[in-house]
């Protein structure tokens, strides 16, 4: 985290199973995931936020796309989809709202 930090991005929050989110210059946000475990193959998951997340699976599913888990609600108030690039990598279609920049569990500021 220290290292995200020292690239200017701001620590918003942090799980202890080792999940912790960043809010970049401009507003826009990075997650970090960190799995249990042994390191799998793909390590990698990417996340990438759209507002009209169940149109956009339905439209990308209509080109072929194939997912692994349609559109569901996850308990820390994000709506994904799961699917993975053509090299295993892990991709999380999300629409967090204002649950991604503000949610109820945001660490607070220090200062």
């Amino acid at each position: 985290m220290a290292f995200y930090n020292a690239l200017g991005l701001k620590l918003i929050v942090y799980a202890k199973h080792g999940y912790a989110r960043f809010e970049c210059p401009g507003g826009a946000t990075f997650s970090l995931d960190k799995e249990d475990g042994p390191i799998p193959d793909h390590p990698t998951t990417i996340f990438f936020e759209c507002e009209d997340l169940d149109q956009t699976v339905a439209k990308l599913k209509s080109k072929g796309v194939v997912f692994e888990r349609d559109p569901f609600d996850q308990p820390y108030l994000w709506r994904e989809a799961h699917l993975r690039d053509p090299d295993g990598n892990r991709i999380r279609l999300y629409w967090a709202g204002e649950n991604r920049l503000n949610p109820p569990w945001r660490l607070k500021d220090e200062g």
